[in-house]
Parts: C-alpha cells; sequence; structure tokens
C-alpha cells in the first residue's frame, strides 16, 4: 500500500500517518518528493481497510498495490529514480557509459584501458576484482590487489569505479575502494547477501539471473530496498534459452518493460548478453533506442590475451564507434550521454 500525503501536510500529520500504520503492523518507507511525501506501507494485512488510513488528515490518495514488489514499483515512486555517484548521474535523461575489462589483470592492462575509455568519454570503469568462474581452474581474479589497482586507474583519469562483490563477507572491503557494488546473475537470488547489500550506503548495481523472470529480478531488488539501500540500479545482461548462436539471449524488451514496472534506472550489458565482440555495439544501439539508461561494456587492449572474455571484449577503437554511435541515438530520442 502507498499513502501519499497532501501538499501542504505538516511533519506531524505525517508522523501520526506512520505511527497509525506501524500500529496496523505495517512496515513504513518514506520518500520525500517535491511537494508531497510517499509513504511505503509494507506487509500483508488481509482484513486491513485502508480507508483508516485515507480518512487521517494529511493524507491525500491511498493506493492498494497488487505487485509483490512494493518499493520498486512506479507506485511508489512515481518518477524515474536518478542517483548521483559523486557527480555521474544514473537515471534521468543522461545515459552512462560504464567501460573496462572483464578482469583486473595487473597495472599496465588497467592503467592501458582506463586512459583509453576515459578518453573516448566513459564515465565509470568496470573490471572485475574476484571473477566467479563456472570452472575452479579459471583465472578467479587478483582479490584486494586488483580492487587497488582499479581504484588507481579511476581516479587518475576521473572515472568512477563499478566492480563485483560475491559475498557478504567481502562487502565492508569491496566498499573501500568502489563507487558502485556490482552483484552478478548467480547471486541474483542469494537472499541472505541481498539483505546484507541492504545495509550499504553504495549505489548496488543488481543483474538480472539467467533464468530469472522480470518480476523474480524486481523481487531481488526489493530484498536490497527493504534493507534501507534506496540505490538499486537494474541490469539486464542476457538470459538463457535454447538458441545457441549467442552467448545468452539479450531481453532488449526487459528494457521498456522496467521503465512501465519499476522507478529504478536500468542498465545494459551486451557484452555478457551477446558474446560476440562484433555483435556487442549493435546491441549497445538496441539498448538505448530501448530506453536504457545506460551501457556497460567489456573493453580490452589486448582481447586475444585477456585472461577472461576476450571473445566479447571491444578493441579500443571498437568502443570510440560504439560511443560514437549511441551519443547520436540518444540525442534522437531526446537525452545525451553523462
Amino acid at each position: 500500500m502507498v499513502v501519499v500525503t497532501e501538499a501542504r501536510a505538516t511533519e506531524k500529520q505525517i508522523e501520526n500517518i506512520i505511527k497509525v500504520l506501524h500500529e496496523h503492523g505495517f512496515d513504513v518507507h518514506r520518500s520525500t518528493g517535491v511537494q508531497h511525501t510517499v509513504l511505503g506501507a509494507i506487509g500483508v494485512q488481509p482484513e486491513f481497510d485502508h480507508r483508516q488510513i485515507e480518512l487521517l488528515p494529511g493524507v491525500a490518495e491511498v493506493v492498494r498495490i497488487t505487485e509483490p514488489y512494493k518499493l520498486a514499483s512506479h507506485a511508489f515512486k512515481r518518477n524515474g529514480s536518478v542517483f548521483d555517484v559523486g557527480g555521474v548521474k544514473i537515471g534521468g535523461d543522461q545515459v552512462v557509459i560504464m567501460a573496462g575489462p572483464c578482469a583486473v589483470e595487473n597495472d599496465t592492462q588497467i592503467y592501458t584501458i582506463a586512459e583509453k575509455v576515459s578518453k573516448a568519454g566513459a564515465r565509470v570503469l568496470r573490471g572485475g576484482a574476484f571473477k566467479p568462474r563456472t570452472s575452479p581452474y579459471s583465472f578467479q581474479g587478483l582479490g584486494e590487489e586488483g580492487l587497488k589497482l582499479l581504484r588507481s586507474a579511476a581516479d587518475s583519469f576521473q572515472l568512477k569505479v563499478i566492480t563485483e562483490v560475491m559475498d557478504k563477507s567481502l562487502i565492508s572491503l569491496v566498499e573501500k575502494y568502489t563507487d558502485i557494488l556490482q552483484v552478478g546473475a548467480r547471486n541474483m537470488q542469494n537472499f541472505t547477501f541481498l539483505k546484507e547489500l541492504g545495509k550499504s550506503s553504495k549505489p548496488v548495481m543488481l543483474k538480472r539471473g539467467m533464468a530469472a523472470t522480470i518480476e523474480e529480478w524486481l523481487m531481488s531488488a526489493e530484498y536490497i530496498l527493504s534493507g534501507g539501500n534506496e540505490q538499486v540500479i537494474l541490469c539486464e545482461r542476457g538470459i538463457r534459452t535454447f538458441e545457441t548462436a549467442t552467448r545468452n539471449t539479450m531481453d532488449i524488451g526487459a528494457i521498456p518493460v522496467i521503465k512501465k514496472k519499476s522507478h529504478l534506472p536500468i542498465i545494459a550489458d551486451p557484452s555478457h548478453a551477446i558474446g560476440i565482440r562484433d555483435k556487442v555495439i549493435p546491441m549497445a544501439r538496441a539498448a538505448v533506442a530501448a530506453g536504457a539508461d545506460g551501457i556497460i561494456v567489456e573493453v580490452h587492449h589486448d582481447p586475444d590475451h585477456a585472461k577472461s572474455d576476450g571473445a566479447q571484449s571491444l578493441f579500443p577503437d571498437q568502443f570510440t564507434q560504439l560511443m560514437r554511435e549511441v551519443r547520436i541515438i540518444a540525442e534522437a530520442i531526446g537525452r545525451s550521454l553523462a
């Protein structure tokens, strides 16, 4: 249930509404807008009569929500969320480009790539310090040393940092070096982990699980939101289907669907979705045209010798081409690159 207060509602009236909701067994999440305050009442109370709230002083409207994801829904927040990550705004009218290698390998590699993507217009440097690999014998990342290199390279070229955190025991460590915490597809329904991320003050980018429905994805976001962290960014990275011509099947349709259902920003990851270097740029173009708030892609200056996902990593000149083309598309639909 969502309670919208009157524009002239006093703080005392709002506090009383919250008090009454608590008395009826609801958890309350407050969102203050320019004119109205929105209260998200979370909890299943089958016999509760919402007219008891409508009659309270200061209440303009009570909306019953049928979706199980209360805090992620547009009913809770009518306008799209915009998160300011150290001056880089995710959501709104701007499209943010995140780029970098799949894995941080050494200082030369990460500095070289950071310089090239920054020069081309990226705002966020991506790179894995801890790598969840299907095979235990594959490169697993450099750990904290990789985090240090990632942070140093990003700072050298005025970039923000996004990197994956794999386990709740690593949250505090990764928070020290990163601006955005990434949750990989394999962890999308690791609910204990998501609850811990709800306590973080850092934005969290939640990748869609390989076989997850949109509702399941939004319910996972709800775990983080209900923990108190309002800065959740969704990421479409492709789903597993019967098709074998590509690594995954990129669900472009999920982007406008999310825009209809949720206020949360959505980023597209064509590198993991398609898994083939020369198909990444077309999918990035399509994602921006469909309304994505950003693109995250893998870039490597020597992908043939990359320790992880070289086949889907763009060469720097290809990344420059991607930037040029998505800028044109963004402008055509009334947006711009951040």
